[in-house]
């Protein structure tokens, strides 16, 4: 049996016509879709039907599908001979572990392809007017991640992170969103310093508080 192929693919921060052309030909062609709990339902309806469809999403201190068994599946479903889309919320080089799977991957003899996606710092800051550079105000942007592996205790740089003139784009840190702005403020950063949070982004269900 001819092995099969995987593409990582980027699902975008929600709205479906976010999605790449690429990434729409991929999802259409596809035997089998392993998708994250962060894809919307708006993508997922893209999925044709009949299509094998395998949810393995992750949730903060939950995790349904540890990452060695999601490795496995990917190179299982290969071994089928299937064309699978391995669908990632927001970009897979993105805090997505798209590259743990592809070292698998390519370690198992699968062939596998990386199509990105418009990642959610991207999609929040469209969708809300809020610029992540700008002119006179902000030079840098830089991407953290608010939740450790195994729920372990942040140990980011914090003294650079509070640097006045960068703007700080944080994933995954609703659960620990105190702990950090204590650490920022801490650091040097200015309690009055504007922050926005945003979930669901660019989808009928986004919310956002600023503060």
């Amino acid at each position: 049996m001819t092995t099969g192929k995987v593409w990582l693919v980027g699902a975008g921060p929600g709205d479906p016509e976010l999605l790449t052309l690429k990434a729409l030909r991929a999802i259409e062609a596809a035997d089998a879709v392993v998708y994250d709990r962060l894809v919307s339902a708006e993508v997922m309806a893209l999925v044709p039907p009949g299509r094998r469809m395998i949810s393995v999403g992750k949730a903060a201190g939950f995790h349904s599908v540890p990452q060695e068994r999601i490795n496995r599946l990917l190179v299982d479903l290969a071994r089928e001979g299937l064309r699978v889309v391995r669908l990632k919320g927001g970009d897979p080089l993105i805090f997505g572990r798209g590259s743990e799977e592809a070292e698998e991957l390519r370690a198992a003899g699968i062939a596998v392809e990386y199509i990105p996606g418009i990642t959610a710092a991207q999609g929040a800051a469209s969708s809300a007017g809020v610029p992540l550079t700008h002119r006179g105000l902000a030079t840098g942007v830089r991407y953290v991640t608010g939740h450790r592996a195994r729920d372990a205790a942040l140990d980011l740089d914090w003294p650079s992170l509070a640097a006045p003139d960068t703007t700080l784009v944080i994933y995954m840190g609703a659960a620990s969103m105190a702990v950090i702005a204590r650490e920022l403020i801490a650091r040097g950063l200015p309690a009055a310093t504007p922050a926005m949070a945003v979930a669901s982004a660019t989808t009928p269900r986004e919310r956002r508080r600023v503060a």
